[in-house]
């Protein structure tokens, strides 16, 4: 059946409208201010707190936590604002080679945003850890990338009150939740069940006592002492239960041996799925007999042949050799790094984490890819 165009009687009146429509316009133009249009726009400046992209810190502070840990405080260039319980990535030029590593910021988000400044906490642990403590000093320049992850509090999803379980340096994104509370910047109850070996090794008692409120209950569990101030043994189910609400969030942040026996805690407790997130550890060495491949990498318009041991992954491998690759979580969640596998075998640390998208068009996650044999690949440009 044929469409059939229903008549307008006035429709030449649309045309009347239509002549009239640049003199209307000029004469609005006419009639507005003469007042200049602005350079920037809200909008716009609030993108550039929320993603600052990689910038220049100077470290202006440097403070001993534990025998093992010390605080880094960096000068920004740039303003910045982060979520409570989020890392940014810390890069450095050591010994010829561009190295960075993710670290968990520990002040609070208004320092970052209101006075230019940002923490992070580290445990002298593996290579870029260890010069971190033993070389840097007053005065340096590094660079601080946009602050990432998934490890902070979302109300959508997670319940009002979270019990958060720390162990060693896992304490750092809790501790800026603590500060996010008291300033505001953050809104739930955290109750905080800290371990760690003996009362010398807690970071943060002075400052975590003197923050606590009704927002925020810290409990300090010891595992190699006993001490009648404190809950001793470890982060067990009936500690939890002991003072835990109804109902929960489980925020964990340790070591891997320590999640592998939260599991089991929580487990029989009847609690996972997505009432429980943990932050993601860095992959590290893998225990195999060391073996040695060759690493053809192209970047850009250049190609490079690398060395690469078995026992390390393929990222360390790259940044051994002085190439400027990209890496920001270094544990195989975030993609920053993925790379197109052209040929080669190769092993994952944990779980294949990669997207859909990379499992099908052939991608890697070089930060928590072990080579198996000799590889080539095609990887993005890093950090000039």
């Amino acid at each position: 059946m044929a469409f059939k165009f229903k008549k307008q009687i006035f429709g030449f009146m649309d045309l009347l409208r239509f002549k009239k429509l640049v003199p209307n316009r000029r004469a609005a133009f006419d009639a507005a201010p003469a007042t200049p249009l602005p350079k920037t726009y809200k909008v716009n400046e609030t993108a550039k707190i929320i993603h600052p992209g990689n910038q220049k810190a100077k470290l202006v502070e440097i403070k001993k936590e534990t025998a093992d840990m010390k605080t880094y405080t960096f000068e920004l260039s740039k303003k910045a604002f982060f979520r409570a319980g989020q890392y940014v990535e810390l890069t450095a030029n050591v010994d010829g080679s561009v190295v960075s590593r993710p670290y968990a910021i520990s002040s609070s988000p208004y320092t970052a945003l209101r006075e230019g400044k940002l923490s992070v906490t580290v445990k002298k642990a593996g290579f870029f850890s260890n010069w971190l403590f033993d070389n840097a000093k007053v005065g340096d320049e590094m660079i601080i990338g946009d602050p990432s992850g998934q490890f902070h509090y979302e109300g959508v999803k997670d319940e009002e009150v979270v019990i958060g379980v720390a162990g060693g340096s896992g304490i750092t994104p809790f501790y800026s939740m603590a500060q996010a509370l008291k300033e505001g910047s953050e809104e739930f109850r955290l109750i905080l069940l800290y371990g760690a070996r003996t009362e010398k090794d807690i970071a943060f008692k002075k400052e975590l006592d003197a923050l606590v409120s009704d927002k925020f209950k810290v409990v300090y569990v010891l595992s190699d002492e006993k001490s009648d101030k404190y809950e001793n043994g470890f982060v067990t189910k009936e500690l939890i239960a002991k003072y835990a609400p109804g109902k929960y969030t489980v925020m964990a942040c340790g070591p891997q041996a320590m999640y592998a026996f939260l599991d089991k805690e929580l487990a029989a407790m009847g609690i996972g799925g997505k009432r429980v997130k943990k932050e993601a550890n860095c992959v590290g060495v893998r225990d195999v007999k060391k073996a040695e491949y060759t690493l053809t990498v192209h970047i850009r318009d250049n190609v490079y042949k690398v060395k690469a041991d078995s026992r390390e992954t393929v990222l360390v491998a790259m940044e051994r050799a002085g190439l400027k690759v990209p890496a920001k979580c270094r544990a195989g969640g975030c993609g920053f790094c993925h790379s197109k596998l052209v040929s080669g075998k190769f092993s994952i640390a944990g779980a294949d984490k990669r997207r859909l998208a990379d499992l099908k068009f052939g991608y890697i996650h070089p930060c928590c890819s072990y080579p198996d044999s000799d590889m080539e690949l095609i990887v993005p440009a890093g950090l000039e």
